[in-house]
Parts: structure tokens; C-alpha cells; sequence
């Protein structure tokens, strides 16, 4: 980090718009942990990054033996996000991607620690386990999605961008028939037929047989499929410089995962910031991949391919357990909870 960088952090908790960490009941005292995210968290940062911050507060008294709830605090103005620490332990439990990078920061990135904050980087190894090849490899997935759905959108015909917005929703549905169990009560199917819109040769159909079904959650389902949908319909209207950017850092995105998933079935460890593969990333940020149609160069892909193969071998040979350690990770969030609790923090 340079100079410039470390002053900016030092004075950022002090500006009047992150007021909110000291005013809010929540947050104040009850933090524990608040760091940088994104780009400057990996180093991949350039003149253009936002700055993002992520923390941990605590549960208050009246979260755990109240009648109060509380998950996570937000403030869009700033771009920060801070967890509820009973709900960050449930995210970490499940390796979710975005969460376990919060424990792998360099030191100077962490913005405030609390001797409880210290002691949650001090176990984040008790929250790694197998699970991290799904969560990790899903969420590389996603970004892949993206970035092979960007470039369909302006580059394809109209019966192979069909095709891929109905890959992209066939996808979602996968979660969807967990998450607003679809199957408890009839079910959705989606299928490519013969158009019935003069304009298109093929078009995706849906057959929905649902019976009794609560609808504000076919209002979500309907609303994420619409904005996979919506993102096809942009043809024309793209900024491309702005655009490439944005292509650039999903494919930038895409990689840095694959780091970090290795790193964590190899070394099991976190390691957010990316100094050894700093100029990949880079050069995969600036577009030193792209040809000069927005499609990617051969080279790319033959990155991707070496990724994806070293994240198959090391999921075959890690040893990280199939689950992580509930026992001790219980005995950790109860021993925190019970200071809050009696009132010792």
C-alpha cells in the first residue's frame, strides 16, 4: 500500500459520512472488526476504485436473550456492509467467498480490530472445510456466467443469445427450488420452442404449475428472471469503454477466485491480498486479453483451463474436512455471546 493509500485509510472512519459507525445502536462499541474490501483488499485497485468497507458487529444483549433480531447494517452512500456476528459466523461456516476474504487481509487493511476481533481472525481456520470448492467454485461460476453472457449479448446471434439467457436462468432455477422450495408446492420448467414472437426463430417458454404458492415469493423468482432477462436487452446501448471495464474486472474476478480457493485447500488459509499474482491480475484488469472485438484472446482461457485444473487437483488432495468444526466454532460464538451477555465487553 503507498503512502497515499495508508493516509487515505487512516482519515477515512473520520470523514462525517461514516458517521453512522459511532451513532447507530448497533454498531459503536459493539464493533469489532471493520476493514477495506474489494479491490484495495486484493490489490488489484487502480485511480477508479471505490473504496468499500466491511465489518463485524457484535449481537446485543437484546438480540440474544430479547425479542429484538438483527443481521447485518448497510449504508449504500459509503458502499459498506457490516454483519451481525452470530450471521457472519453462520456466512463463514458455509465458506461464503465474500465473507472469508473479510479474515485473510493484509494488517494494514483491517481498519479497527477489537481483542474479539482479533480473536475471530485467530480462529478463522476452524471455519474452513470442503465446502469451500462449491462455494468458491460457484461463485467463479457466476462470474464466468457473466462474462460469457456480456459478450453473447452484443456479439451472438439472436438464436445462440437465446440460448444463453435460457442457460442463465435454467441456472438460477437451480437455486431457486431450494430457496422458495418451488417443489413443495408444483413446480417450473423452462424449454426452448418455436417462436411465437414474429421477430425470433426460437424463443423460452415457461410452464408453471404451482398450487397455493405464496406470492411475493413468485414476485422475487419472476423478478430475478426478469434482470437476467433485462441484461440481453441492452443491445446497442452499451458504452463500450465503460463496459470493457466492467467485462475486465468480472474476468479479473473469475481468476482471483480461483487463487484463493487453491489457497485455501492447499495452505488451508485465507490470503485476500494477491501480491504473487499481482500483475495477472492487472494485466487481466486493464484488458491485455481482449482483441480488439471484446472477445478474449486464446491466452485467457489458457489461464482459466490451468486454474480450473489446479482447483480439481487440489479438491481431490486437501485436507480440510468434509465440515468444519462445528464443536469448536460453537464453543468460540458462545463464549463471545456469553461475554455480551453478562455485559464484560
Amino acid at each position: 500500500m503507498s503512502e497515499t493509500e495508508q493516509h487515505l485509510t487512516q482519515q477515512l472512519l473520520t470523514q462525517p459520512q461514516y458517521g453512522f459507525l459511532k451513532t447507530d445502536p448497533h454498531l459503536g462499541k459493539h464493533i469489532i472488526l471493520l476493514g477495506l474490501a474489494g479491490s484495495y483488499s486484493y490489490g488489484t485497485n487502480n485511480e477508479n476504485s471505490d473504496i468499500d468497507v466491511r465489518g463485524v458487529t457484535l449481537n446485543r444483549r437484546s438480540d440474544l436473550i430479547g425479542m429484538t433480531s438483527y443481521d447485518q447494517y448497510t449504508d449504500e452512500n459509503t458502499d459498506t456492509v457490516i454483519y451481525a456476528f452470530n450471521k457472519i459466523i453462520r456466512l463463514l461456516l458455509e465458506c461464503n467467498p465474500n465473507t472469508c476474504e473479510l479474515l485473510g487481509l493484509n494488517e494494514e487493511h483491517y481498519l479497527y480490530l477489537s481483542p474479539i476481533g482479533r480473536e475471530l481472525l485467530a480462529n478463522r481456520r476452524l471455519f474452513l472445510s470442503k465446502r469451500a470448492i462449491q462455494s468458491f467454485g460457484g461463485y467463479a461460476d457466476q462470474q464466468l456466467r457473466r462474462l460469457q453472457n456480456a459478450l453473447a449479448r452484443d456479439r451472438m446471434a439472436s438464436e445462440e443469445r437465446e440460448r444463453h439467457i435460457f442457460n442463465s436462468v435454467k441456472n438460477a432455477m437451480y437455486e431457486f427450488k431450494e430457496r422458495y422450495r418451488i417443489n413443495d408446492y408444483g413446480s417450473l420448467k423452462i424449454y426452448i420452442d418455436e417462436a411465437e414472437n414474429p421477430e425470433m426463430d426460437t424463443e423460452i417458454f415457461l410452464d408453471a404449475r404451482l398450487s397455493h404458492y405464496p406470492l411475493r415469493d413468485y414476485r422475487n423468482i419472476w423478478g430475478e428472471m426478469n434482470n437476467i432477462v433485462k441484461e440481453y436487452d441492452k443491445i446497442g446501448k452499451r458504452n463500450r469503454k465503460k463496459d470493457d471495464n466492467h467485462l475486465n474486472k468480472h474476468a479479473m474476478h473469475l481468476i482471483r477466485l480461483f487463487m484463493m480457493a487453491i489457497d485455501i485447500l492447499e495452505k488451508e488459509d485465507i490470503i485476500t491480498y494477491r501480491k504473487d499474482e499481482h500483475e495477472l491480475l492487472m494485466k487481466i484488469r486493464r484488458g491485455e486479453f481482449q482483441k480488439e472485438d471484446g472477445t478474449y484472446r486464446a491466452e485467457f482461457y489458457e489461464i482459466l483451463a490451468d486454474y480450473e485444473k489446479r482447483l480439481h487437483e487440489a479438491a481431490a488432495n486437501t485436507s480440510l474436512p468434509e465440515e468444519p468444526d462445528y464443536e469448536r466454532v460453537q464453543e468460540f460464538v458462545m463464549s463471545v455471546n456469553e461475554r455480551v451477555v453478562r455485559d464484560e465487553i
